[in-house]
């Protein structure tokens, strides 16, 4: 580790950590980002996971919220190497007659797909979606007074609610069950409270822009970031696993990309101990088991509006997929779980061998979870691609023991950073003035663990950089837009 000083130091390269450093340098300060991995990116790493020549993206790979990201949106990470490729569908949904749901990017197109349920979809997504660029930046931000009160207290009546209860609006499987599959992206029982919020931004963000992936994998998104902090001065140290404060150089601010456990162990004896007792008490959610596999070609669906998705949500009915979510929050198993698939490698020839693809996919699982979930995720991919398993190549799997060996933030397998549910919302991971500031001065915390949570946005980093830049050098970094 370097011995130099720095004002300020970053702990972790993932989007967050990667954001707050950028932020920071942007403002005039010295800046170190070091990172435990050898490779950068966190949750953004790619790597050749089953065969040579074969890009899987080891966490995540789709990326609305990376592409409309308030922050991400003001830097030039296209001169940095950066690429979107944008699927001709956001996402489908199959179901068991062989016909699917589909979120494309033409909000009348996706609403006159849904039959009589068309006005409904109208009335529910198209106030938010003329609202949304407005009103990113008070959603994707810690509890504040808004910029746009009335627009935020509009969006917060619909995405405060279960999403079981938002169902109700709906009659067809096919508005019912597209809705389900976003919904569930929130990693909890479809009837918690809150759980509206993040199908909505989904839809929201897709029908603005799609849902784009990387060229060239996750990875990519990590290396613009990288490449551009270190073009305006920034300093990365990988390979350099942080235990203790006190292995850090000297800084003014130390902030960290971390969740609240980790953040207990490296930095527990500067803390007070109602500050301690309180991140003991933070809940973590459901985790996931991931597949990765190398194909001999492209995953046979039968609906043909999954051969035009970037992302494909299987789980039949909003009952199925409902019916899944709860077991697995309740520490079952489900033998059809609720599957999310990426097929990246339909869209982004560089992704695989010329005829071959790549295909990605997990499920939720308990916290902590070492069930081989293998045959299950199979099986889902099968019942709407029937010959899909003739064309496995190879796999390569992760439980939730092996997804937080490789990446110690995923604890228990959990991607969210913690739980998002309506006790940890906004309070995450305490009740305090600000969630990115810690007990002990000048030590922040930018992870998934602050407002807004999990989601490759970079802006827990960017809000995060932003208070220790007030408190500890009486600077500003620009207001988003």
């Amino acid at each position: 580790m370097s011995t130099t000083q720095y004002d300020a130091v970053v702990v972790g390269s993932g989007p967050n950590g990667l954001a707050a450093a950028i932020t920071l340098q942007q403002a005039g300060l010295k800046v170190l980002l070091v990172e435990g991995k050898d490779q950068i990116g966190g949750g953004l790493r790619s790597q050749e996971l089953t065969l040579p020549g074969f890009v899987h993206d080891v966490c995540s790979a789709i990326h609305p919220l990376a592409a409309g990201s308030p922050f991400f949106k003001t830097l030039p990470l296209k001169d940095h190497g950066l690429e979107f490729l944008y699927p001709g569908l956001a996402a489908a949904h199959p179901f068991d007659d062989g016909t699917a749901a589909a979120l494309a990017t033409s909000l009348q197109e996706t609403a006159q797909s849904l039959g009589q349920d068309q006005q409904s979809y109208l009335n529910l997504l198209t106030p938010l979606v003329k609202r949304w660029p407005a009103l990113a930046t008070d959603v994707l931000g810690p509890l504040r007074i808004p910029n746009h009160p009335l627009d935020m207290a509009a969006f917060g009546m619909n995405a405060l609610t279960s999403a079981t209860f938002l169902a109700r609006r709906f009659k067809t499987k096919e508005a019912r069950g597209l809705w389900a599959g976003m919904a569930a992206h929130s990693i909890q029982p479809l009837t918690n409270l809150t759980t509206s919020a993040i199908g909505l931004v989904l839809m929201a963000v897709g029908h603005l822009q799609g849902w784009p992936i990387p060229k060239g994998g996750s990875q990519q998104i990590a290396n613009a970031l990288a490449s551009y902090f270190k073009s305006i001065g920034g300093k990365i140290e990988s390979g350099f696993y942080v235990k203790t404060l006190d292995q850090l150089p000297k800084s003014k601010a130390v902030l960290l990309d971390v969740t609240p456990k980790q953040l207990l162990e490296i930095a527990g004896d500067k803390l007070s101990s109602l500050y301690r007792s309180q991140l003991q008490r933070y809940r973590y959610g459901m985790g996931v088991f991931k597949i990765d596999w190398a194909l001999d070609g492209p995953i046979p669906f039968t609906a043909p509006q999954c051969r035009q998705a970037g992302t494909v949500h299987l789980g039949n009915t909003l009952e199925e997929i409902a019916a899944s979510e709860h077991a697995s929050a309740n520490g079952q198993h489900p033998q059809k779980p609720f599957v999310l698939l990426a097929q990246q490698s339909l869209f982004d020839d560089t992704r695989a061998p010329q005829g071959k693809h790549t295909a990605w996919a997990y499920c939720h699982v308990p916290n902590g979870s070492t069930v081989d979930m293998t045959e299950a995720i199979e099986s889902q991919v099968e019942r709407f691609a029937p010959g899909f398993k003739d064309l496995i190549l190879a796999k390569h799997t992760f439980n939730t023991v092996q997804m937080q060996a490789h990446n110690p933030n995923y604890i228990g397998g959990d991607i969210n950073g913690g739980i998002i549910d309506l006790g940890q919302l906004y309070t995450r991971p305490v009740v305090g003035l600000s969630p990115y500031q810690t007990s002990a001065k000048g030590v922040y915390l930018c992870s998934s663990s602050t407002p807004p949570g999990g989601g490759v946005h970079g802006m827990c980093g960017y809000h995060a950089a932003r208070r220790a830049l007030k408190d500890m050098f009486g600077l500003s970094a620009p207001k988003l837009s």
